[in-house]
């Protein structure tokens, strides 16, 4: 076995960790904040049930967790990101609360549902 062959592959990840560094640090942070937002709705939406493969994903305790994430991102960047991102955000969150509450075999009393402690009561 050579010796340069294990160097070589270090210095090959060293770069692409350098290239990937560069690249986030032009992002805007407002950008970083909406795309974790989105990832999170999305993957919410799948542990809910909400695609084409239904429930085959489903999962509401893993949904809940989502959710309640989201909530809290969002709670926290609210006076970091401009209404213009904050609001498309904050509906798809309502209707992740929503879909949770009427997907739940036992619906959470208004108030105790995920994200609600800080969106405030969703009825349904």
């Amino acid at each position: 076995m050579s010796d340069a062959t294990p160097s070589n592959a270090s210095a090959a990840e060293t770069t692409d960790f350098d290239t990937m560094t560069r690249d986030i640090a032009e992002v805007p942070a407002v950008e970083v904040i909406v795309t974790v937002a989105v990832n999170l709705m999305s993957a919410a939406a799948v542990k809910l049930g909400l695609t084409e493969e239904g429930d085959r994903y489903k999962d509401l305790d893993e949904a809940r967790k989502l959710i309640q994430a989201l909530a809290g991102l969002l709670d926290a960047s609210a006076t970091e990101i401009s209404s213009f991102h904050a609001a498309p955000l904050r509906d798809g969150l309502k209707s992740l609360q929503l879909a949770f509450r009427e997907a739940s075999i036992v619906p959470d009393e208004p108030g105790q549902g995920p994200g609600e402690k800080y969106t405030g009561p969703v009825y349904g």
